[in-house]
């Protein structure tokens, strides 16, 4: 049986400065839990619909549900989830409750995966 040849080092070297220079700049575990903890947030494809509807305008759970063809309860339980991951902010209305994108950092990602995806 024929195995791919595997990419590898001819012999073992650790390149100490490039190793402490990484290190130097490497976040906290801590930080880097809660990066990959919101890009587990992204891992839903419903939630990229919100998020991608909110990308295009100010809109309340009513106008979310009937854009996706999804209950409101749901809408409201993915709200739950971006809101607490600080993607997404709410504002009042009378009885309304609007959602928006959180901030432009929000907008950029969106923005940037479509456009890695769309490449």
């Amino acid at each position: 049986m024929d195995f791919p040849e595997i990419e590898r080092c001819g012999f073992l070297c650790v390149h100490e400065d490039t190793v402490k220079q990484v290190l130097a700049e490497m976040p906290g575990d801590e930080t880097l839990y809660d990066l990959a903890e919101l890009f587990k947030v992204f891992g839903d494809s419903t939630r990229i619909k919100i998020l991608y509807a909110l990308f295009e305008a100010e809109l309340c759970v009513c106008d979310i549900a009937q854009l996706l063809g999804i209950t409101q309860s749901a809408v409201s339980h993915q709200l739950r989830v971006l809101k607490s991951s600080r993607l997404v902010k709410a504002r009042r209305d009378g009885k309304t409750v609007f959602y928006a994108l959180a901030d432009d950092h929000v907008r950029k990602i969106i923005a940037q995966g479509m456009d890695h995806v769309l490449e």
